[in-house]
């Protein structure tokens, strides 16, 4: 039976309904290489529907150098289920890497080839997460034996630097300041650690676009003055679970963050704040049968140079940064208050494009909205 074929009558779902089934997306491929069924998930890898897709070919979908069609002819010479990992599919509407490809005959029809199309950024995203949470953990612990350890002593040292200030020659005089002014640049970097610390937190019902408006006021006046910022909202999203002041400050981060790859650029760019519900994506909550919804998406978009595919896998990793003068703090920061929300961060960039998106929890049930 062709895979595009209704089922008949009392035999139960056809193919083509077991494949709308499917989390995968999967495409049929005729002798010509024209695309003769698409399944749902494969309208939303491809961001084509289902209509379009089927008067389409591969050529339409990849360009012709891609690996995927000396997959598709190796599929036809051999005979048998072939499969490729680690596969690009980018075009001006989609984009996905890592992506693992599967071919296969479809039996009774000499020339098409069956694909399924396995993108595994998720669980890339997932694994990630997990050594995010654990690099901030440990930060955490240092940040509280900072806070106690090391302002302590020195505070005694500014003091004394700033009685020795009015008391020795003009010559020293300099050297007491330096004393000083260093003695704040590690008091400053103190504090920032210590915001890693694991003090109570109050979350509550939020409206993420307030919380986005004022992050886009506070950028246009600051970090991101002179930028475009371009907001895509979707006034239909249902509202946040989180603490307000910290994703305003994480929100904050990964603004400036754009704003300064844009301007090393040297050319001109852009900002977006967008918003989606993207219903699919659900965690299991470690130690119960209970599972956390994380279907609101709010995504940082800038059209800087991008980033390194060096240090894209420990981008949320303290102390890790692309700037001379950075810390490597503020997205680590991001990290921590995205795990202490129990939410997930994708990152997804390449050149003219970097792309953070966050998955967010919705309110609980049994909790009112404000």
């Amino acid at each position: 039976m062709k895979i595009s074929k209704p089922s008949q009558e009392g035999s139960g779902p056809g193919p083509g309904l077991l494949l709308d089934s499917l989390p995968v997306a999967v495409l049929e491929l005729g002798p010509a290489n024209e695309l003769r069924f698409a399944n749902a998930a494969a309208e939303e890898f491809f961001a084509t529907s289902r209509h379009q897709l089927c008067q389409s070919t591969l050529t339409d979908l990849v360009p012709e150098d891609h690996p995927l069609f000396l997959l598709v002819q190796h599929v036809r010479g051999e005979g048998c289920t072939i499969t490729e990992h680690e596969l690009v599919f980018s075009s001006p509407r989609f984009h996905h890497e890592g992506v693992t490809v599967q071919g296969a005959d479809v039996l009774d029809y000499p020339g098409s080839v069956l694909l399924t199309f396995h993108d595994s950024s998720a669980a890339r995203a997932l694994d990630r997460q997990l050594a995010f949470r654990s690099a901030a953990r440990s930060v955490s612990g240092m940040a509280e034996m900072l806070a106690h350890e090391v302002r302590n002593p020195l505070s005694g040292i500014k003091g004394a630097a700033q009685i020795l200030e009015h008391s020795v020659g003009e010559g020293d005089k300099e050297l007491a300041t330096l004393i000083c002014d260093e003695v704040d640049r590690i008091d400053a970097l103190v504090e920032r650690i210590g915001m890693f610390g694991e003090a109570p937190t109050e979350y509550r019902s939020l409206n993420i676009h307030r919380v986005l408006e004022h992050v886009r006021l506070l950028a246009s006046k600051g970090c991101a003055a002179g930028l475009r910022i371009v907001e895509r909202y979707d006034p239909s999203l249902p509202h946040v679970w989180g603490n307000r002041d910290q994703l305003v400050q994480m929100l904050l981060n990964l603004v400036k963050n754009a704003a300064e790859a844009i301007r090393e650029s040297d050319k001109p760019g852009e900002i977006t704040l967008s918003t989606s519900y993207r219903p699919g994506i659900r965690l299991a909550i470690p130690g119960t049968t209970q599972w956390r919804h994380l279907p609101l998406v709010v995504t940082v978009r800038d059209t800087g140079p991008g980033i390194s595919e060096t240090i894209r896998p420990h981008l949320f990793e303290p102390f890790i940064s692309t700037k001379m003068s950075g810390s490597g703090l503020g997205l680590a920061l991001v990290g921590k208050i995205m795990d202490d929300h129990g939410g997930v961060i994708e990152v997804e960039s390449r050149p003219g494009r970097t792309e953070i998106s966050l998955y967010l929890p919705v309110v609980p049930e049994g909790h009112e909205t404000a």
